[in-house]
């Protein structure tokens, strides 16, 4: 199955290049295509279709793409959400309402297709997988008490080495797990990004990566992670790959 796909731009000639593009792409494949002209079309065709992505122009006669992108943040399942525009200068304010990515015009077929693959590893860090249903029932099996408990990968804010174990930490409690974190690095990289030595997180929970003053450590940087007030160490070596999962 493909990717469910609504533009939304009020120059014919853009929707119609973004479409032969989206044709051209094969990786991940694009099953359906709609297109909306402004604001009310594309909240028109969001009501009769469960899109995966709607790709927004900015500037839009009546309603422009910002204020449509956060009324459709409100919904209880999103779709997924990925700027293209002429213009520049928006890119902060587009990852505020958590935009996959921001696409410039002229856009070209390889920068399309690695937000298509962004789009498709965020549908898959959400639990839901385009190619693939297998990702629905990921799961860690935690041992506590006498009891066995899934805890599904979805709700998982991250994971830390703690001497022999591993805390898994998700919004609403912590889970003491036996295993090792390079092989959960290893088997779900698509869902984890490493931080630390010790530590991963979800991909999808980084909201932002900060200066950080620590008593013991000095200066360093921390990153900040969607539903807790936890503030996990970022290394140096690690920065660049978490400012990437940041972006998308």
């Amino acid at each position: 199955m493909g990717l469910k796909v609504l533009i939304v731009d009020d120059e014919t000639l853009a929707r119609s290049r973004l479409r032969t593009l989206l044709g051209d792409c094969s990786d991940p494949r694009v099953e359906t295509i709609g297109e909306a002209a402004n604001a009310v079309q594309a909240m028109e065709h969001i009501q009769r279709t469960d899109f995966d992505l709607v790709l927004l122009d900015i500037h839009m006669p009546g309603v422009d793409g910002m204020a449509l992108a956060a009324t459709l943040q409100e919904m209880a399942a999103p779709p997924q959400i990925v700027f293209v525009t002429a213009h520049a200068e928006h890119a902060v304010q587009a990852f505020e309402l958590e935009a996959v990515d921001y696409l410039t015009k002229p856009v070209r077929l390889e920068r399309l297709q690695q937000a298509l693959q962004k789009v498709q590893r965020q549908l898959a860090a959400n639990g839901v997988s385009i190619n693939d249903t297998s990702n629905l029932s990921e799961c860690l099996v935690i041992q506590e008490r006498g009891r066995s408990e899934r805890v599904p990968l979805a709700d998982v804010v991250y994971l830390k080495a703690e001497l022999k174990y591993i805390t898994v930490r998700t919004v609403d409690k912590e889970h003491i797990y036996d295993g090792s974190l390079s092989d959960l690095e290893q088997k779900y990289e698509h869902l984890f990004v490493r931080v630390h030595r010790n530590a991963l997180v979800a991909r999808r929970r980084v909201r932002a990566v900060e200066k950080h003053n620590d008593p013991m450590d000095g200066e360093g940087w921390a990153v900040r992670l969607d539903g807790i007030e936890d503030r996990l160490a970022v290394s140096r070596r690690q920065l660049s790959a978490v400012r990437e999962a940041l972006m998308g």
